[in-house]
């Protein structure tokens, strides 16, 4: 049997309702209040006598209430207060809930555990004891219940519904996952960053508004199957453009993990043949870093430094809650070193392992190289402690050593799994057998069952609609096809009628609007789609209105590819097609008049063009209000033209932002769904 059979095996063969759970019958109130911020709300928290589970509920008026709650699962345990962090604009989780009529449900999951049923346990006694609550309020009902979550907060999600019965009625899960994500998704998005890091700036070029559309144009033969390999395994390439800001995502996080179920990797990929590694001449062994020295001072700052926890516990976004387990504990001291090493060496993921001394064996963090000054990385909270770091002594022998992480680089290439992970496809051989030395376990189940309770099955009860982004770095679009074959297995014929799934183009994996200059002009926020699709799924539920159409698509060597009208792609999503003087691209003079025409199409029954945003010179505040011009009653159909001059030579990359809203109301932000569109005008 194997590893990803046997974590699937030990799943619960019956489903929990939570209503009987002896752990699970003594709920307790310590703050029952009403709030003024940031709407007028009830807010009650408590918890479970002898447990360390808490709540927090967040009650609109009666006049308000509508008869369900929404409940969001967050990637790791945390805090029941969390969305207290997040109250302003579209990510503002009690104004969307109580604006909706609705109340909030949140946990903090059962806190840290060594149970992992407790996440769906814990959050299933809360969604009860909310419908106790609940009745007390607004008279006896049964308040229906709807919980959504991404990234680890999908994992769990799926997991609730999974294994639970009775408790929740449908679930959105976003920016989700599959068993075989992690490490894989990051270890070949990193092993491409090594190697193409330079190369970026061309491959964006090519295949931006106007570009040659040949990404591998003037790649050397390594260069082409590195970016072949990670486009295969489902990274999108448009992200590529926030390659500076995306970093290594969780792997620095990740390491360890790995380090610990499968340790002898890290000395077999350096010697045994079949792993990158044992070649000598390879571009691994070329990064490789094992620099000797010695500890001259050990350097520790003058003030303690602050390590305030509420960011993390509370800031629980599917991005923010990895910086969770990168917390530093008190002061964090720097190494002066006898010599450093010269030249540009490959920092990324290295570690000081101290080989003398009191402190012999420590393996500690990198972060940056200054002079003959060494210091710590942001993973230290998750590695090693302060008090593990006093024990350093000037004296102690080190090496800098990046071997490690160069290893994990291309650890994907040595989990092939079963047939049905179809991006693996690329590391079988013509009889189907991998290609690549395979590892004893497969890493990914055995860490996806840790964090949400169980593997996904694609057998739940009640409804759902998955949201997931065609930009997503780190839970690449691909993945949710793959749970939609899962739900199908079980469902078949049936599908639709309790399933769908929605691609968002030009978003990334964070569900948050707080985008820099950068982002702003390639990416919009997915949150209000998400939230538009929590209110089809209860119209769902409890009306029985149908919701809008899958959105169409094709899965193409890793690519998930949808049709270029919103009549064929469907979804909910604007689809914005733009033209600069008739073209995607055209060569002016500074000062020269330059014509834009924008068609805006929203897929039928969806809502109406609401919104439309120009910015021309990438400055990110998009100053100019488009006019929208409608082609239809419905309003689901519009152009949008502008003529604008350029002062200045240079390359330019003009963008239009449009937005749709269901209702018609261009300023309820919480559900106005928005897309944009750039072309490229060279001002000579």
């Amino acid at each position: 049997m194997s590893n990803h059979e046997t974590v699937n095996a030990s799943q619960a063969k019956s489903l929990y309702d939570g209503l009987q759970d002896p752990q699970f019958q003594t709920p307790y109130v310590d703050v029952d209040e009403w709030r003024e911020v940031p709407v007028r709300h009830r807010y009650i928290h408590g918890g479970f006598e002898g447990t360390e589970t808490r709540f927090s509920f967040y009650f609109p008026t009666k006049e308000e209430y509508k008869g369900r709650f929404f409940q969001p699962v967050y990637p790791v345990q945390g805090s029941e207060n969390a969305s207290q962090s997040h109250i302003d604009g579209v990510d503002n989780k009690i104004g969307f809930a109580i604006s909706s009529r609705s109340y909030m449900v949140e946990t903090n999951m059962g806190g840290a555990t060594s149970d992992i049923t407790l996440v769906y346990r814990a959050s299933a006694a809360v969604a009860h004891y909310s419908r106790v609550k609940a009745a007390e309020l607004y008279g006896p009902h049964r308040p229906y219940g709807y919980i959504y979550g991404g990234s680890g907060g999908g994992f769990k999600t799926i997991s609730f519904m999974e294994n639970t019965t009775g408790v929740w009625d449908g679930a959105v899960p976003f920016v989700i996952g599959t068993p075989m994500a992690i490490p894989n998704v990051f270890t070949a998005r990193v092993h491409a960053m090594r190697i193409l890091w330079d190369k970026f700036p061309a491959i964006l070029d090519a295949i931006e508004a106007g570009g040659s559309g040949d990404m591998y144009a003037g790649l050397n033969e390594e260069e082409h199957q590195t970016l072949e390999e990670v486009t295969k395994m489902g990274f999108p390439p448009k992200a590529w453009f926030a390659y500076k800001e995306i970093g290594d995502g969780a792997l620095t996080v990740l390491t360890p993990a790995v380090m610990n179920m499968d340790p002898s990797y890290f000395e077999e990929f350096w010697t045994v043949p079949g792993y990158l590694g044992s070649d000598p001449a390879s571009s691994a062994s070329s990064a490789r870093l094992q620099f000797y020295t010695v500890i001259k001072d050990v350097v520790w700052p003058r003030e303690q430094a602050s390590s305030e926890s509420d960011g993390g516990s509370a800031n629980m976004g599917v991005d923010e809650a990895w910086k969770m387990l990168m917390e530093a504990e008190g002061s964090i001291p720097s190494f002066r070193l006898a010599n450093a090493p010269v030249g540009d060496a490959y920092l990324q993921g290295a570690f000081i392992r101290i080989t003398s001394g009191e402190a012999s064996g420590l393996k500690i963090p990198l972060g940056s190289i200054d002079g003959d000054v060494v210091t710590i990385g942001s993973a230290l909270g998750f590695y090693t402690s302060v008090q593990s770091l006093a024990k350093v002594k000037p004296g102690d022998k080190i090496v800098l050593d990046n071997s490690d992480y160069i290893a994990l680089q291309t650890y994907h290439r040595h989990q092939v799994p079963t047939p049905d992970y179809y991006v693996w496809d690329q590391f079988r051989n013509e009889s189907g057998e991998p290609m690549y030395p395979q590892r004893a376990i497969q890493v990914g189940p055995m860490v996806t069952y840790g964090g949400a309770g169980s593997l996904q099955s694609g057998r739940y009860e009640g409804k759902m609609i998955v949201v997931q982004t065609l930009m997503d770095e780190s839970a690449f679009p691909w993945q949710a096809d793959w749970y939609r074959t899962k739900v199908q297995e079980h469902l078949g014929e049936q599908l639709d009628d309790r399933f769908r799934l929605w691609y968002v183009d030009h978003a990334l994996h964070a569900d948050t609007s707080s985008n820099g200059v950068l982002d702003a002009l390639h990416i919009v926020t997915y949150v209000p789609a998400l939230h538009q699709a929590l209110l089809d799924l209860s119209d769902w539920v409890e009306r029985g209105v149908i919701p809008p159409a899958n959105t169409q698509y094709e899965v193409i060597d890793g690519q998930v590819v949808v049709p270029s009208t919103a009549s064929e792609r469907q979804g909910i999503q604007p689809v914005i097609h733009l033209t600069v003087n008739g073209s995607d691209r055209t060569d002016v003079a500074a000062g020269e008049t330059v014509s834009f025409r924008a068609v805006i199409e929203v897929p039928s029954n969806t809502g109406k063009i609401v919104s439309a945003e120009w910015d021309f010179e990438g400055e990110a505040t998009f100053p100019t209000e488009g006019s929208i011009i409608y082609g239809n009653e419905e309003g689901s159909k519009a152009v949008v033209e502008a003529t604008y001059s350029f002062s200045k030579p240079g390359t330019y990359f003009p963008v239009l932002r449009a937005g749709s809203s269901r209702n018609g109301d261009r300023n309820d932000l919480f559900t106005r769904v928005v897309n944009l569109r750039r072309v490229r005008v060279v001002v000579g």
